[in-house]
């Protein structure tokens, strides 16, 4: 994927539309905001991002209820959907993406091994969420969670 063209092409279907982005972030730790804000004009059509590594911050940043980290944990289509929507209360976006999953090395388990990501994209009309499962190391899944969340966007403003 040529993250440069992908985010090119978004800028100016935002921009166009008059729309502003925002992200929440977990397992990308900031990524997603870094590949938005690393090309220039940005602040046209970015509002901002939501680095929210722990239960408490999805929770007090994002509005997550304690009953769905409770009842389905922090990597679930429940808890990324409530991520999304939180993004989108909380920003002067009318587009936004969360992303939540288990990078590795550790942390997985059989129901939810590495590698296995939520993301979902909100938008006033509708929440959408798919759970992705990527190979590689850390890194590896980390990269790609973001390229899928840029694509989804610019699938969605198309």
């Amino acid at each position: 994927m040529d993250r440069s063209a992908t985010i090119a092409e978004l800028a100016a279907h935002l921009q166009s539309r008059g729309w502003w982005l925002s992200c929440a972030e977990s397992c990308t730790g900031g990524g997603i905001a870094a590949a938005l804000t690393d090309v220039a004009g940005s602040s046209a059509w970015f509002d901002r991002g939501f680095v929210t590594y722990s239960n408490q911050a999805k929770r007090d940043m994002l509005g997550v209820a304690d009953a769905t980290l409770s009842a389905f944990g922090a990597v679930s289509r429940e808890t990324v959907t409530e991520m999304a929507s939180g993004a989108l209360a909380r920003s002067a976006a009318q587009l936004s993406v969360a992303v939540t999953g288990i990078a590795g090395p550790g942390g997985g388990t059989p129901d939810k091994p590495v590698g296995t990501v939520w993301i979902a994209w909100a938008s006033a009309a509708r929440v959408e969420a798919v759970c992705q499962h990527f190979s590689g190391d850390r890194a590896a899944v980390r990269a790609a969670t973001v390229d899928a969340a840029l694509r989804g966007l610019l699938q969605r403003v198309r």
